[in-house]
């Protein structure tokens, strides 16, 4: 299937900034440990070391050497720091004053019946559209009922990622509307739009369990992060690790419900559905605003 969409505009600063951020995150995450500097990366990227921390500051609202510190494993220590706190205990002690209200906060959800999960997408309808993210091409798709899926692209037809996200719902009947999915990207993507008094629709399609781990994946908030045995826990079920770390890899909204905040028991950023450069980049992005 052919999904090829035109971008006619971008809702970040800078259209093509991810492909450059993407590539500086790429060496950051292989080269860490010796500290790489400004000049290096820059001399690398063929770029010039002031064009290069203008792109990515716009960009992360981080220098690429705040970033570097960012992603390293000392930093996910620290986000883990305070995981002896329920996740809801946290998210109301750290999350919901200044800059870390966000929009996961400001998410109402509901979740599907376990019949109509079993269906498999049998008598839904399916809107999606492909549009410019911070992350790359990001691929919305709606219900009637709010968001149920955001899926990444590295190509810009998108062709991979649809067809991830449509073999979720086999059933379901599939209509590229644009239009219609414009508005949610821009409510995602712009922290300008996350309002409370304004709450993004969201639909959760899975099974009871993974729905509950999904749940407790958006009391995380901002700047912060949770290993998969604290979810477990926090579930009250602390011998279901594996089994958290499978619902957290199976959900269908990346980004909004922030399975990028789940870590390993040592800080390790383990696997990610889209990519561990792009969960780098979420974290560095969100830690420019926390």
């Amino acid at each position: 299937m052919n999904i090829a969409a035109t971008l006619q505009s971008d809702i970040t600063p800078g259209g093509d900034d991810y492909e450059t951020v993407r590539r500086v995150i790429e060496m950051i995450s292989e080269d860490y440990r010796a500290q790489p500097g400004l000049d290096d990366i820059a001399r690398r990227l063929g770029q010039s070391p002031t064009q290069l921390q203008k792109t990515f500051t716009r960009w992360a609202g981080l220098s690429p050497k705040a970033f570097l510190q960012a992603v390293t494993l000392d930093h996910a220590k620290r986000l883990l720091r305070q995981e002896a706190l329920p996740l809801l205990e946290t998210s109301l002690e750290v999350g919901l004053s200044g800059p870390g209200r966000l929009h996961d906060l400001f998410v109402t959800h509901e979740a599907m019946s376990p019949g109509e999960w079993k269906a498999r997408g049998a008598g839904l309808t399916m809107r999606w559209g492909l549009h410019p993210s911070p992350f790359g091409h990001a691929l919305v798709m709606i219900t009637e009922r709010g968001l149920a899926g955001l899926a990444f692209a590295d190509a810009p037809d998108g062709d991979d990622a649809f067809a991830d996200m449509a073999r979720r719902w086999p059933n379901a009947a599939y209509v590229e509307d644009r239009e219609a999915t414009a508005a949610y990207a821009r409510r995602i993507f712009d922290p300008g739009r996350w309002r409370a008094e304004e709450p993004l629709r969201v639909v959760l399609i899975g099974s009871d369990f993974q729905v509950r781990v999904w749940r407790a994946l958006l009391r995380i908030p901002l700047g912060r992060a949770v290993t998969y045995s604290s979810i477990a826990e926090d579930l009250g079920q602390p011998t279901a690790s594996r089994a958290v770390g499978a619902a957290v890899g199976r959900n269908p909204i990346s980004f909004v419900v922030p399975c990028h905040r789940a870590l390993g028991k040592s800080g390790a950023l383990t696997g990610y559905h889209w990519g561990l450069t792009r969960k780098r980049a979420m974290l560095g992005w969100e830690a420019g605003r926390a």
